[in-house]
């Protein structure tokens, strides 16, 4: 039950509802995470579509951008955000097994994105500078300095969902996932 207001679609106007519009000749519906904040802060779901699509455009591919968003999410804690990256996770190549294992922050096939998911869960879980050994592993997998900047994007861009969903206790409006 989400906690935050959130207006129906209908009865959204201005700003808000140019972006609904815009969501949902992309994707087909506005989730419930983008009414929530496009009703409460327009100008910050805005800057966060902005974000992503900057993103999309980065040298991340989307394999490796989904990656990030399973390891976070599941980092983090956000049910919503698992139940509406899977699908992408799996349009971008992954198979629901595969899916599991980057939730829990390894990829057994793959050392590059296994280095990229134990690298993000690791700067969401630890607390200050991360030692230089964590750096130089990462670009020991093949990541350059201009990709740990674009993974941090990609890590900052989840988190605001993720924390958006769990103060507000999202309504999923996507298939769920299974526990891990």
């Amino acid at each position: 039950m989400n906690r935050l207001y959130s207006a129906p679609e209908s009865e959204a106007s201005g700003k808000a509802a140019a972006l609904f519009k815009s969501i949902r000749q992309a994707v087909g519906k506005v989730p419930n995470a983008y009414l929530t904040i496009g009703s409460n802060a327009p100008d910050l779901l805005e800057q966060n579509l902005q974000l992503n699509a900057v993103l999309g455009k980065s040298s991340l591919t989307a394999r490796e951008r989904e990656a990030i968003n399973l390891a976070v999410s599941e980092e983090s804690g956000c049910d919503y955000c698992l139940a509406a990256h899977t699908p992408l996770a799996v349009k971008a190549g992954y198979s629901e097994a595969q899916t599991l294992e980057l939730r829990q922050g390894f990829l057994v096939d793959d050392a590059r994105i296994d280095a990229l998911v134990k690298f993000v869960q690791l700067l969401v879980s630890a607390r200050g500078t991360l030692s230089a050994q964590h750096v130089s592993a990462f670009k020991d997998a093949g990541f350059t300095d201009s990709q740990i900047v674009e993974t941090i994007g990609v890590v900052t861009a989840i988190l605001f969902t993720n924390m958006i969903n769990r103060v507000n206790d999202t309504e999923i409006d996507f298939a769920p996932v299974k526990a891990i």
